[in-house]
């Protein structure tokens, strides 16, 4: 093992051995390394005469840049777009990105979570994750309805084991009962439990209340109390965008710290959705859990793990996108654009319920409980989802996600008010049409 990795994980251990537990073999074998990157920092910070350290370009001391570059780039300096970012993220995006957390997320108020770490979006943050705490093996705790990439990142390439249980109850609400059920069912085979967390929900765009997030960070204290070692990953993919006022409106991320010294939460989120700069790829991993004493230390020698990570994988995030959300976050205005945003959201999902309340849908469909996100699922009652899904996309010119057997996503984030109603009234068009047999064979 590299020493740089042996020191990180001697600080580890010094603080909470049960962190330590919970990394996978890459993960206690991760570093950040103090190489190139290492030595051109020294350089940049004392090389007055000549700097030839790093691999990028420059003319009289400034970034090198094509002109028919920079004249798409209006307001940045070539150092800000075009040069490499660390593999931590920028310094200014971190701080100010974390402040942006406590700012969201009030519960946070005098507890200590680390820096961000900049990732190329959650995808790209979830992919770390599994390569530093997932080994082959592993069992990773997440629901029936759930977002198909957590199957390529975590089971096919990491070799974790997928244990599931049932997003809701018959209430409608979240099934506390069979979460615990497979918390409990997992603990007694396994000494270690990784959790994921989506809220708001991909594909149904549910989120839980105060209440049930009360309950299922207890039970995950109780869990760790019993000698588990509980990685809970915080997937905040749509965060902010709650529409109903009976929602869990902060990260779950809050009610996880300092609950147990076997409980440890990962929060992952992004500029992406949240600010609808989906291209630009920029998200964050933040660490949170329960330290006696040295929080910093422990926090930073993760960090450094993780930027490992990055820097073993992708090197860095893209300055030019890190560079915009800094400027945007910081920007004047930047509140107020965002509420207006909201609303038209918030315009859409109330629409949807409204059109769907209409009776002659019933028989076609039920639709899981929605209340935040981009998204709604139906449950069809009498047709299969992917012969509609292709129906409706050949007839009628409509598209949506066809998901297991009976269940249709709808991506309301992206149909207009004013279309709702016609999008719905086309998809019990297109169930009527197949019930009629009135389908065009392929």
């Amino acid at each position: 093992m590299n020493p740089l990795a042996e020191e990180l994980n001697e600080i580890i251990v010094n603080e909470n051995i049960h962190i330590y537990e919970m990394l996978s073999q890459v993960g206690k074998d991760l570093y950040f390394p103090k190489g190139i990157l290492s030595q051109s920092a020294e350089a940049k910070e004392k090389a007055h005469k000549f700097n030839a350290t790093i691999g990028m370009a420059t003319e009289e001391g400034r970034t090198m840049f094509l002109p028919s570059v920079m004249s798409l780039i209006g307001g940045f300096k070539p150092e800000e777009a075009l040069t490499y970012a660390p593999s931590f993220g920028t310094m200014p995006l971190r701080t100010v990105w974390k402040e942006a957390i406590a700012e969201k997320n009030p519960s946070l108020s005098g507890k200590k979570f680390s820096l961000p770490i900049v990732s190329q979006a959650i995808t790209h943050g979830l992919s770390v994750i599994a390569d530093m705490w997932v080994d082959p093996g592993d069992v990773i705790i997440l629901p029936d309805k759930l977002w198909g990439n957590y199957s390529l990142i975590f089971s096919v390439r990491r070799g974790a084991r997928v244990a599931q249980y049932p997003l809701f109850n018959a209430a409608k609400g979240f099934d506390l009962e069979g979460f615990r059920q497979c918390l409990e069912r997992e603990a007694a085979k396994n000494g270690k439990l990784v959790i994921i967390l989506n809220f708001p929900n991909n594909p149904t765009g549910y989120t839980i209340s105060p209440a049930e997030g009360d309950r299922i960070a207890d039970m995950l204290t109780e869990m760790a109390g019993r000698g588990t070692n509980i990685l809970a990953v915080l997937d905040d993919a749509y965060f902010g965008l709650f529409y109903e006022e009976n929602v869990l409106k902060e990260s779950l991320f809050t009610r996880l710290l300092d609950r147990h010294e076997r409980l440890f939460a990962v929060k992952l989120d992004a500029a992406t959705k949240e600010n609808f700069v989906w291209g630009l790829r920029v998200g964050f991993i933040t660490y949170g859990g329960c330290l006696a004493k040295d929080h910093d230390r422990v926090y930073n020698a993760l960090e450094r793990k993780t930027a490992g990570a990055v820097r073993g994988s992708i090197s860095n995030a893209s300055q030019l996108s890190q560079s915009i959300v800094c400027k945007s976050l910081q920007a004047p205005g930047y509140k107020t654009e965002k509420e207006a945003k909201f609303q038209i959201m918030q315009e859409r999902a109330l629409e949807v319920k409204r059109v769907l309340a209409n009776p002659k849908f019933e028989k076609a469909w039920e639709y899981y409980p929605f209340n935040s996100g981009y998204f709604m699922c139906l449950q069809l009652k009498t047709v299969e989802a992917e012969p509609l899904r292709m129906h409706l996309l050949q007839r009628y010119g409509v598209g949506l996600i066809s998901l297991g057997k009976h269940d249709l996503r709808v991506a309301f984030s992206c149909v207009d008010k004013h279309d709702i109603r016609e999008l719905f009234d086309l998809i019990l068009q297109g169930v009527k049409d197949l019930e009629s047999g009135d389908v065009e064979k392929r």
